[in-house]
């Protein structure tokens, strides 16, 4: 084996090595913590959850109105984003003045502490608008808080979505109080081509720059150029958000039940170990009827469900049992992609080509076919996640993760693998690829 491809190799499985060790100890080798598959958090349909009244508190004792609920849903609900909780369900009872949410427990609760999961949703978001430091930004270019606070969400009588009668481009229009409009006008006077974030908490939602002095107690926050209903649907919520920083009452948690598991840990028992079963009869097809390929391409398969399971920890994910279905057909995927391959290499051996040149003229050919499967389902996934709710947006991710990390295992890893065993002189044999020497 050349130097150089015996490097790759070795590169190759360490990093498999390393991934399966973080996965399930859920460290690199005890020195950083880093979440693993222990570390998932399981749905409301595997681990239960609870349910949570949450009643509007006023000062007067008056019931809020549809929309004022509306809006309260809306912070929820981007809060349980921000979280990583996306197997929820929310929903409003106007007639109590109340706000229903069910979710799954906190992260490694054991019992059932109801107080752990709703601290994540916590009170009534506190919106601000802040002076802007260009020399401190996040990694998106977006600015962080500086607390040097232009208005705050009390200084907002109104929020609503509009469209511009010359650009035809969406904006949202902000209706200040007396202080707000003092307030504002001297900063935009001041502020003139700076921006001016606001701020949900300390959630960057939006950085509009300063256009002009605004002494008429009136804002507006123009969406930019896109899709005309995705900057509907952005306006709209961005003016739910806004007005939510105005809202004259608290949600307070008075009612909190426990919810059953509706499938269950022995549901999710039974669908692993079907998965596991289903994965070593796979690898024992490949490996007899594609041998050599069909070992490489198991090994392939294993860092796909490896990589992937790392992926939801890493991002947090929600892991309901539709999520880990994703995950179970993204391996088909990977599975298919390791069949073209294969299958394209024995062609170029029947006819004669060295294991070299067939190898090279395998991933080029299948090359193709893999991108349209992929892509296919990729596209599939992300019209779930826009159009889906609940526990179907955790199946969109899963299954657009295990696709990408399908397609670099199939087409990276498994010909950095090939290529590098092909050197081997015992490999150069064309029955080991399941084709009789011509």
């Amino acid at each position: 084996m050349k130097g150089n491809n015996g490097l790759k190799l070795f590169l190759v499985f360490a990093l498999i090595a390393v991934m399966t060790y973080i996965c399930f100890a859920g460290s690199l080798f005890g020195l950083v913590k880093i979440p693993g598959v222990n570390d998932i958090v399981p749905g409301i349909d595997i681990n239960g959850g609870i349910d949570a009244m949450l009643y509007a508190v006023t000062e007067e004792g008056v019931k809020p109105t549809q929309e004022d609920l509306d809006t309260a849903k809306v912070i929820i609900g981007k809060r349980l984003d921000k979280a990583g909780i996306l197997d929820r369900y929310l929903t409003t009872d106007v007639n109590a003045g109340r706000v229903i949410v069910q979710i799954p427990w906190a992260p490694g609760e054991t019992d059932f502490n109801p107080d752990k999961t709703l601290d994540m949703i916590g009170e009534t978001a506190l919106l601000t608008f802040q002076e802007v430091d260009e020399d401190k930004l996040d990694d998106n270019g977006n600015p962080l808080p500086t607390n040097r606070k232009v208005l705050e969400g009390t200084d907002v009588v109104n929020a609503y979505p509009a469209q511009n009668p010359m650009t035809k481009g969406m904006e949202v229009v902000l209706e200040l109080n007396d202080r707000g409009r003092e307030a504002f006008a001297e900063a935009t006077g001041r502020l003139i081509g700076q921006r001016i974030a606001i701020f949900m908490d300390d959630q960057f939602i939006s950085a509009p720059v300063v256009q002009s002095h605004i002494t008429e107690g009136n804002a507006v926050i123009t969406l930019g150029n896109r899709d005309h209903d995705e900057a509907v649907k952005e306006a709209k919520e961005l003016a739910d958000t806004i007005r939510a920083g105005a809202l004259p009452f608290k949600l307070e948690a008075k009612q909190v039940n426990a919810i059953s598991p509706l499938l269950g840990r022995g549901a999710l028992d039974v669908t692993i170990r079907a998965f596991i079963v289903a994965f070593l009869l796979i690898c024992m097809f490949m490996i007899l009827y594609y041998r050599l390929p069909g070992l490489i391409a198991s090994i392939a398969l294993f860092m796909l469900t490896i990589m992937t399971l790392n992926f939801v920890s890493w991002l947090g994910i929600t892991l309901t049992l539709p999520g880990l279905a994703g995950i179970v057909l993204s391996v088909g995927m990977g599975v298919d992609a390791n069949v073209i391959i294969t299958e394209r290499i024995k062609e170029e051996l029947r006819s004669g080509k060295t294991i070299k040149t067939a190898i090279d003229l395998g991933f080029k050919r299948a090359f193709s076919a893999i991108v349209d499967g992929n892509v296919t389902t990729l596209i599939v996934a992300v019209i779930l996640y826009f159009f889906g709710t609940g526990a179907m947006i955790s199946f969109a991710y899963t299954l657009s993760i295990g696709v990408i990390v399908s397609f670099f295992t199939a087409l990276t890893l498994t010909r950095t693998i090939l290529n590098s065993v092909s050197d081997i002189d015992i490999a150069r044999k064309t029955w080991l690829y399941g084709v009789k020497e011509v």
